[in-house]
């Protein structure tokens, strides 16, 4: 009989193995959870994003390989009318929109912050335009400022009578913007104000009632509790907004293309149509790229929101 015959079989079974102390390991239970992450956002994130600043410095087109090239599709950028027109509008489209979105969605988000009959369908209904694909809204939106078929002029024109022709919404440059806006602003408003009714819900009502205890006004306890309680929400939020506004594609491309006479293009559409629809993958490219400064000042925006966020907690800003 061995020595190792006559040990406890449970000597065994009390001594972990490698594979359980590799688990126990924290470091590396960390980058085994994080692996799969990460791997998706190499892949689906940061490929692409180096592969379109890298076709910004070249000349390639669609079906032939092109070199490098430098700051040259970038100088012609600059000296080029409709870049500046899709940049003077994208910037228009995107803080009157944000502006509209956030009264609105602020406003609706304190009235279903009240108590009333049916509030949870009311908050249902409200996610609507939501949910609805973007396409979708579009199309519909497509038909309301349809010139002959719109059922705005049939309102005004045939039920009203408080006009005598049919408006043409999308057919000259300003209309067209603002009917783009508008059709923005209806379809953001559900994230913005589902949002801030999230925020709302955090803040006790005991400060509430200590207000109306001193005599605070509903302005007062809005100005004074409600507002800055929320601020760094409201500044997360609107930053999210700013991003899907300033990057927004398939509603306008779906409803005007970037017409008439390009005057709706944002710089994504004026990208797909150039990179995509006119094969210069490289000019395509540069225009996608000059949005990134913009939306830096996005995330920049949401950064000192969360610093007002540690103001209020009483930490140090660093």
């Amino acid at each position: 009989m061995t020595l190792a015959s006559t040990l406890p079989r449970s000597a065994d079974h009390t001594r972990p193995n490698w594979l359980a102390r590799l688990f126990d390991f924290k470091p590396f239970l960390i980058v085994v959870c994080l692996t799969p992450a990460i791997g998706l956002l190499l892949v689906f994130l940061t490929y692409p994003l180096g592969l379109g600043v890298w076709l910004a410095f070249t000349d390639t087109t669609i079906g032939r390989r092109g070199i490098f090239v430098g700051l040259e599709n970038f100088q012609y950028l600059l000296s080029d009318p409709l870049w500046w027109s899709a940049v003077f509008y994208s910037v228009f489209y995107t803080a009157v929109a944000t502006f509209g979105k956030f009264a609105l969605g602020f406003w609706l988000a304190l009235l279903l912050n009240n108590h009333f009959p049916f509030k949870s369908i009311l908050r249902a209904i409200v996610l609507l335009p939501w949910i609805v694909p973007t396409v979708l809204s579009a199309l519909a939106f497509w038909w309301i400022y349809d010139p002959q078929f719109s059922i705005i002029s049939y309102l005004l024109v045939d039920v009203l009578h408080l006009r005598s022709t049919n408006i043409d919404f999308l057919g000259s440059p300003w209309p067209a913007r603002f009917s783009l806006i508008a059709a923005n602003i209806w379809r953001g408003i559900p994230f913005v104000a589902i949002s801030l009714l999230a925020g709302l819900q955090t803040i006790s009502p005991a400060l509430y009632e200590a207000a109306m205890l001193d005599g605070a006004t509903a302005w007062q306890r809005f100005r004074y509790i409600t507002f800055p309680m929320m601020l760094p929400i409201l500044a997360i939020v609107m930053t999210f907004s700013i991003i899907f506004t300033f990057t927004d594609f398939q509603l306008v491309y779906a409803i005007t293309r970037g017409g008439p006479v390009n005057s709706t293009h944002l710089l994504a559409t004026l990208a797909f149509q150039r990179g995509i629809a006119g094969g210069e993958l490289g000019e395509g490219a540069a225009i996608a790229v000059s949005m990134i400064p913009f939306l830096v000042f996005a995330t920049l925006f949401s950064y000192f929101g969360l610093a007002r966020r540690k103001w209020q907690q009483g930490e140090a800003n660093d």
